[in-house]
């Protein structure tokens, strides 16, 4: 059997221990990505200070190392160190068997079952805020921030933001801003620092600890038993005998099930909204698959089945535009031997860093025949002529750590787009260019999004 080493593998030039790569990266860590892929190929090494990192394009080797390899992984320790800094030992960012008990626990509220329970309080959500819309140009960044903030609220909490919901989806969005900057810091400076950005994130963590300390709190002097997602967290006890959540777990879940629960769906949609306004005849049949299923009804739980091309068009608007683009990345906690789609084993020592970037798995033409780069909903249809291919596709991750909220997530995204569809018809307004895709820890469009919307 052949064996490939690290050293082995081709990559940039790390002159000056790396650092111009770093700095490249920070700048536009897809399109050097890009790069690395096109010149170097499926594995590509780059060496950055004392890191040993590995880079992989190549979904088969994707999927080995992300479930065949699941127990010689940790998240990106910098990664989890700036996440902990506004979601707290929450599931995003705890390892080992705190994490395992975490994630035993939470799986119990976020089943299939349990999340259809939710779909009443999204739909009131979609009704309340498309009700209040006016045609014509809209802003679809605020819409969608607004729409998704207030169906976390309701599933959460079991009643709407409020006032605060502009305040508090601009601070999760600054978050997300500050925190891609912050990885690529060696080191989190204290926040009472007067340094760039200090200030804006010190100001959305207050706004934000503040909202939810509240209503936690509120719950626990009421003595509610509510079947809402906190009422669930509450209530949850570990099946292996670890008892109930502690107080801080509660709020830092709640955290991050209101940032994370916000944050992606309403980029996902977003980016879904322009595609679908550029793409009419995906829009027509979405619309005619909607009538004739629902008659004009709400949508619910039961009606994902019934909305197929509806949900092929939200995939493939995820496939195009992942939320989370990039930054899946591990680390290795011993050597390990990689089988290589070849018949090789690649050894990779102990600590080292390994990334994988959805953005590229996800528009490589191996993988997506027919035009990668080209808005297809059909390649997510019932008996497509192309199969999609395994670790290819991987929106909400893969293995372990999979994304608790995909099934959240895609409910919420179908009630929504149902509710929009329903209501307006959307199209591109004349003369404004294309939305730039620019990374945060969401990929959303640089400047925002305005289409426009004409009732049906």
């Amino acid at each position: 059997m052949n064996t490939l080493h690290y050293n082995d593998l081709p990559g940039p030039e790390a002159a000056w221990f790396g650092l111009p790569n770093l700095r490249a990266m920070s700048r536009d860590y897809l399109g050097l990505l890009a790069r690395h892929q096109r010149e170097h190929g499926d594995l590509v090494r780059l060496r950055i200070g004392n890191e040993r990192t590995l880079d992989l394009f190549h979904p088969e080797l994707v999927r080995r190392l992300l479930v065949e390899h699941a127990d010689d992984l940790i998240r990106w320790e910098r990664g989890t160190e700036v996440f902990a800094e506004s979601v707290g030992q929450s599931v995003l960012v705890t390892e080992g068997a705190t994490w395992q008990r975490q994630r035993r626990m939470l799986m119990q509220a976020f089943t299939p079952r349990k999340v259809a329970g939710y779909a009443a309080l999204m739909a009131e959500a979609g009704e309340a805020g498309l009700a209040r819309l006016e045609p014509g140009a809209v802003a679809m960044d605020g819409l969608f921030s607004q729409l998704t903030m207030d169906v976390i609220s309701r599933t959460l909490f079991s009643r709407p933001i409020g006032p605060d919901t502009d305040q508090a989806a601009r601070a999760v969005q600054r978050l997300s801003e500050i925190g891609l900057r912050e990885m690529f810091w060696p080191m989190t400076l204290p926040d009472w620092l007067p340094l760039p950005g200090k200030a804006a994130k010190r100001q959305a963590l207050r706004l934000l600890n503040g909202l939810l300390g509240e209503r936690i709190a509120e719950r626990r002097q009421a003595g509610e038993v509510r079947s809402d997602l906190l009422g669930m967290l509450l209530a949850l006890r570990d099946e292996e005998g670890g008892g109930a959540l502690s107080e801080q777990e509660v709020f830092d879940q709640c955290m991050l099930s209101f940032q994370a629960g916000h944050e992606t769906s309403a980029t996902a949609l977003l980016w879904w909204s322009w595609l679908m306004a550029h793409h009419p005849e995906a829009q027509d049949r979405a619309v005619e698959e909607i009538q004739a299923h629902l008659q004009g009804r709400a949508p619910g739980a039961d009606d994902q089945a019934g909305l197929p091309w509806l949900t092929a068009t939200l995939k493939e608007a995820m496939r195009l535009y992942p939320p989370a683009a990039a930054l899946m990345t591990r680390r290795l906690k011993r050597e390990i031997g990689l089988k290589l789609h070849d018949g090789r084993v690649l050894q990779l020592p102990a600590r080292t860093m390994v990334r994988i970037t959805p953005w590229l798995l996800q528009r490589d033409p191996r993988w997506w025949p027919n035009g990668p780069e080209q808005f297809r909903p059909e390649r997510f249809m019932a008996g497509a002529a192309d199969e999609v291919v395994r670790g290819a596709y991987i929106p909400f991750g893969l293995g372990p750590r999979v994304c608790l909220g995909q099934h959240f997530a895609m409910l919420e995204m179908q009630v929504l787009a149902v509710q929009l569809l329903q209501r307006f018809r959307l199209a591109p307004i004349g003369g404004e260019p294309a939305p730039v895709p620019r990374l945060a820890v969401t990929l959303r469009p640089a400047g925002g999004l305005r289409l426009q919307l004409t009732p049906r």
